[in-house]
């Protein structure tokens, strides 16, 4: 009889929430905290979100950590153990609620929590949120919470240390790199510890919001929607997940509707007692047409309005909202007719996509930096540069919610890292605890967005332990391998097959895939370019040589160094750092004999500037690293478009080409496109034409120039190649020639020009390889151009005869609509026309070209209010023979 009555009171509560109370509260905990570090000498105000180094800069305790060698000098911070405070005040509306819950989103990373000094819990684990009941902990007034943050370097020590049965390598980064040790024990940025291209700042902080979240009956914690198609019923179905937090079992009933496809659905549920995932599914009427998310440059982007609501006893106990995109997405690992292996490449909703695109590092080494005008202008780049992919790459972060809603508004497809990288790491339960609920948190936040098409499970792991790079012996192999099983499929890949079942998933990158599963998660060479995707770098053999390059079925990652620009580099610098054999420049180049490949690489090609003043000489080796990397990826790009359709020697059907990397974490010499602030680099501008959507591509077998058309439409088309022949001494062309029309299927590369280079210049007169030179352009029945003009050079630019300094000069005039425009007049060809605007931020409309014509006029977007004089007073024009 108590039983029964208790149960009618806790309903009769419930309905008087219902009718006269709010049955939510959120107070948010962000903004002006205190910080101290441990001793108490250093007391100051803190953002949340935010960070120690950060707080530090803002208060003026230290300088801008990037500036020289502020990335050592400020190594204490990482060392020392801090503490973040706040007092608050809550309502009695709140403190009436029967739950309270203290939220983090994000704490970096290892913490004690104290409120009104009592300890609430722990965190070790970046990537995770965390939840404490705090209800019987607050005071009428000034509640005290504290949050204290442990050195992650000394935690990362310790926890190694305690490791004692065998060592989880590596045990430190290179010594170029002036990182710290052991960032696999602990679950936390790791490139935050120092990377081949980023500096040490191990960050600590609450880097993600802090709320307090006050109920009576339940909280919705996270909602998610992910349409299934199902190919023989030709039925689409979204299924809906609510994790809810409740106070008791409640029964009602949910409505699930998409007002645009007419669909509303109502639904018996139950809520149990506690924190529990609750499933619905919701079918789609097979009569209704529905809209598709398509990648960029395959289609639109559409999404529709999901409407979820929740009725006890006919009261409205739970109300949100939520998009819906519908694709599908298949990673296709098949036989392949004359060769051997496996194909791999992806299908998005039933068409062969190729991926066209790059890696994503982290925007900057403090996430309270990365703001959302930070990333829309970086993705926005990715996308005006014509790709349709990034790989979030696996020794970062699992980015902010923003970053994935614009991949999903623009069409970038997002290959997912989980994040492991180039390391062991440890399978102790406490280890494996904190990653099955990191992984279960990221997956169920992020699995309602289209543009993550995979999941993978580490960055390039596998290759480590299967290739040797931490000298593991014979005899320790399968421990190693066993700790890599326990991880990575017993755990993470148990969790995601049981979590999404909407996209595939893979082990590690590079991989042989369905192979590395048949030889037990471990290929004896995850190179094999007859199966999965592979990493390649070579930066010894000449890049211009496009047999130095695997034919792989998938690039998903490939590059060459380069510095960035003056500009660039200037704000955090001194004079005395600008050459090459600076400490300044030593110091910021993290990959080992780097700046001395990039030189080499480019004197195969070019001569080296060589000028008598010493800043002009740094600044044009900077602008001759930028051509060099943009050209040497540029080659390796277009091979690997070119090579979609064939196979060659067994070899051949790539599907994607993801070059390393799309951005920078700070102002160095990297791999990136995309300069830290956001500047492109040639190779960027590069881009924007080797991965247009139809390319002519032109390369030598032996003596002949073979030219393909590449194309990515659905439809077919009907193409020619309009080969333009230039001696380095005359606008006027040598001569033209041109194709037959040839058919080119949609979403292939085909053939369409065949010659000896020989016959070609003989049939011209009057040229050479080292006298002329060769552009080439695709042309459709209508004489119409389709894509970009391409150039391919006979010979070296630093043995062309002829070859001389143009001149140019520049007008710079607004237009109408307050954008600018740059008309240039050259005396003569010029390779590699550089257009720079100091530390004037925007972009070009083209950059980095070859200028065959005496005039050529190009746009600048401004990307902050300016005018004419000063874009006139800051230009300068740099072409290949101005720098020697």
């Amino acid at each position: 009889m108590k039983v029964y009555r208790k149960g009618c009171f806790c309903i009769f509560y419930i309905l008087l929430c219902l009718c006269f109370g709010v049955l939510s509260l959120t107070v948010s905990l962000n903004g002006k905290w205190s910080l101290s570090n441990s001793n108490g000498s250093l007391s100051l105000p803190a953002e949340v979100p935010g960070c120690v180094h950060t707080a530090l800069q803002n208060q003026g305790f230290i300088q801008d950590p990037y500036f020289r060698f502020n990335d050592l000098s400020y190594r204490w911070i990482a060392l020392d153990n801090w503490t973040y405070t706040t007092t608050f005040t809550l309502s009695d509306d709140l403190r009436s609620k029967q739950k309270v819950q203290l939220v983090f989103d994000g704490v970096d990373t290892v913490a004690s929590i104290f409120l009104n000094g009592v300890s609430v819990g722990e965190t070790d684990n970046m990537f995770c949120r965390y939840e404490f009941s705090v209800r019987n902990l607050l005071n009428d007034e000034d509640n005290v919470l504290k949050v204290g943050l442990s050195s992650p370097a000394l935690y990362a020590s310790e926890r190694r240390k305690a490791h004692s049965a065998y060592s989880v390598p590596p045990e430190c980064p290179p010594d170029v790199q002036k990182g710290e040790c052991h960032v696999n024990f602990i679950r936390k940025e790791q490139s935050s510890f120092s990377w081949d291209w980023g500096p040490s700042f191990p960050t600590m902080g609450l880097w993600k919001e802090v709320r307090l979240e006050a109920f009576d009956v339940l909280q919705l914690i996270q909602v998610s929607s992910v349409p299934l198609y199902n190919p023989v019923l030709s039925q689409w179905t979204v299924l809906v997940e609510l994790l809810v937090d409740s106070l008791q079992t409640l029964k009602g009933q949910v409505t699930l509707s998409i007002p645009e496809l007419d669909l509303k659905e109502t639904l018996s549920m139950q809520f149990l007692s506690g924190k529990t995932k609750n499933s619905f599914t919701l079918p789609v009427n097979t009569s209704r047409e529905v809209k598709l998310w398509w990648p960029n440059g395959h289609g639109d982007q559409p999404f529709y309005h999901l409407t979820i609501r929740g009725f006890q006893d006919g009261f409205l106990i739970l109300n949100t909202e939520s998009k819906v995109y519908f694709r599908t997405v298949e990673l296709v690992q098949e036989p392949i007719v004359g060769s051997p292996g496996l194909s791999f490449y992806f299908r998005i909703n039933g068409k062969p996509i190729f991926l066209k695109g790059s890696n994503w590092i982290p925007a900057h080494s403090f996430q309270d930096r990365v703001t959302p005008a930070v990333l829309r202008n970086l993705l926005q780049s990715a996308v005006d540069a014509n790709m349709n992919a990034l790989r979030v790459w696996g020794g970062g972060v699992y980015e902010q919610d923003l970053f994935y809603s614009i991949c999903d508004e623009l069409g970038i497809m997002v290959w997912q890292d989980f994040m492991f990288a180039c390391a062991m790491y440890p399978t102790d339960d406490d280890f494996i605890r904190t990653v099955r609920e990191e992984v279960i948190q990221q997956v169920q936040r992020l699995k309602s967005h289209p543009s993550i098409i995979i999941w993978s499970g580490n960055n390039e792991n596998e290759a480590a332990l299967a290739t040797g790079w931490f000298n593991i012996t014979f005899s320790q192999k399968p421990m190693y391998l066993k700790d890599y099983v326990m991880l990575y499929v017993n755990n993470i890949r148990a969790i995601v097959q049981e979590e999404d079942q909407s996209r595939p998933f893979l082990v590690s990158s590079p991989t042989n895939g369905a192979e590395s599963e048949q030889e037990g998660w471990v290929a004896e060479n995850p190179y094999d370019p007859h199966y999965g995707d592979t990493h390649f770098y070579n930066y010894e053999d000449d890049c211009w040589d496009w047999r130095n390059f695997p034919r792989t079925r998938f690039a998903s990652e490939y590059g060459f160094q380069s510095w960035p620009s003056f500009s660039t580099l200037q704000p955090v610098s001194a004079k005395e750092d600008w050459s090459y054999s600076s400490d300044f420049s030593s110091h910021r180049q993290h990959h080992k004999d780097g700046t001395q490949q990039m030189l080499l690489q480019a004197a195969l090609h070019y001569n080296l500037p060589n000028s008598t003043d010493a800043l002009k000489r740094y600044t044009d080796t900077l602008y001759i690293t930028q051509v060099m990397q943009a050209q040497c990826v540029k080659t390796q790009t277009e091979f690997y478009r070119r090579s979609q359709s064939e196979i060659i020697k067994g070899k051949g059907h790539t599907m994607g080409a993801l070059y390393w990397q799309l951005n920078e974490i700070w102002q160095a010499p990297s791999w990136s496109s995309i300069e830290f602030g956001g500047k492109w680099k040639m190779l960027h501008y590069f881009a924007q034409d080797f991965f247009a959507n139809i390319l002519p591509v032109g390369f030598e077998d032996g003596d002949t120039l073979f030219i393909y058309a590449v194309s990515d439409l659905r439809e077919d088309l009907k193409l020619r190649a309009v080969v333009t022949v230039y001696s380095w001494t005359d606008f006027d062309p040598v001569c033209i020639l041109k194709s037959d029309l040839l058919l080119v299927p949609g979403s292939s590369a085909a053939v369409i020009f065949k010659q000896s280079v020989a016959t070609l210049l003989a049939g011209c007169g009057h040229c050479s390889r080292l006298t002329c030179l060769l552009t080439f352009h695709l042309e459709d029945s209508s004489g119409g151009q389709r894509g970009p003009t391409n150039h391919h050079f006979l010979s070296s630019p630093k043995d062309a005869r002829g070859l001389q300094r143009p001149n140019i000069t520049a007008t710079v005039q607004e237009d109408e609509s307050g954008g600018f425009s740059v008309t240039l007049h050259s005396d003569s060809v010029a390779p590699f026309v550089w257009l720079d605007v100091d530390n004037v931020p925007g972009r070009f409309s083209s950059n980095g070209f070859l200028m065959v014509t005496r005039n050529r006029t190009v746009s600048f977007n401004a990307w902050r209010p300016t005018g004419i004089s000063e874009l006139s007073e800051t230009l300068s024009i740099t072409s290949l023979r101005d720098v020697y």
